[in-house]
């Protein structure tokens, strides 16, 4: 597998980090997970806006404009036989001293991951179950996509696979939060419902395009704090995210929903591939 680190095409087995990184050591540390399609990646400035807002958080530089992580992106895929991949941008603290005492982290570690695209049919349905373990609280005024992903990790060990099963995560409040890799959304009497970003969730690009797409056609949509019953009582449900885009749950916990054949599902995920469509034609959208 081919990938990238701080300017340099590296083979995967030869990346090196040292354990004096700051990511290693202390989790400082962010990411974006995104896909190409044709070669192009829907929604990358949201994406390089939201790792940027992170950065400028926790105060680590990021020496690189956006069009060289796209350069870099478009090469990876040549590399690996001018088909398109599955990306994750890595920006870790870089290596300092043990002990917290940097103030600014000037010299980040900079990977671009590629890996193979999973093979998996557009709309294919998935299960969802309620999990024991509460969605932890965000780091400060948003949720990150940060290194200290221990509480989705304790998620995943609850499902068999994330493949065929999402797990749905309450706050320890008790309201709806995410998915352990998805935002989640549901329909009922024709409005559309998706937990508030004040539940700690993080704020999801393709959750953003949905709710463009459902406003701008006319769907009603509601932001708030919701509990199970709310999600139970729905008549449809999917859960979101930028790689398996738009996925229509079937069941969760043992209660069916209309899965694949909902109708506000269909006419969201069409709006959604339809933006994919304009994208290939027009460049990055």
């Amino acid at each position: 597998m081919w990938c990238w680190m701080n300017g340099e095409f590296v083979l995967a087995d030869d990346l090196k980090i040292s354990p004096f990184d700051h990511g290693f050591l202390y989790g400082v540390g962010f990411f974006e997970t995104f896909r190409t399609y044709d070669g192009n990646v829907l929604l990358f400035d949201e994406h390089m806006d939201r790792l940027r807002t992170a950065l400028i958080e926790f105060q680590i530089t990021l020496p690189y404009e956006d069009s060289v992580i796209l350069e870099t992106v478009a090469r990876l895929n040549e590399l690996s036989g001018e088909q398109d991949g599955y990306f994750r941008l890595n920006v870790s603290a870089g290596v300092h001293d043990l002990g917290l005492a940097p103030s600014i982290y000037e010299t980040p570690n900079v990977i671009l991951f590629r890996k193979e695209l999973v093979q998996t049919t557009r709309g294919a349905e998935k299960k969802a179950v309620w999990l024991e373990t509460p969605r932890n609280r965000k780091e400060g005024a948003m949720r990150h996509k940060s290194h200290s992903f221990l509480n989705n990790v304790r998620g995943r060990l609850e499902v068999p696979s994330l493949k065929e099963v999402e797990g749905l995560f309450l706050t320890e409040e008790g309201f709806v939060a995410e998915g352990i890799t998805s935002n989640v959304f549901w329909v009922k009497r024709g409005e559309l419902f998706t937990p508030s970003i004040e539940t700690g969730i993080l704020s999801g690009t393709t959750r953003a395009l949905v709710i463009e797409h459902a406003q701008s056609t006319g769907i009603h949509v509601n932001e708030g704090l919701y509990n199970k019953k709310d999600v139970e009582t729905a008549d449809e449900v999917f859960v979101t995210n930028a790689v398996q885009e738009l996925v229509p749950l079937s069941e969760i916990g043992g209660i069916p929903f209309p899965g694949v054949t909902g109708m506000y599902y269909e006419k969201l995920h069409k709006l959604y591939v339809k933006a994919i469509d304009e994208m290939k034609e027009g460049g990055q959208w």
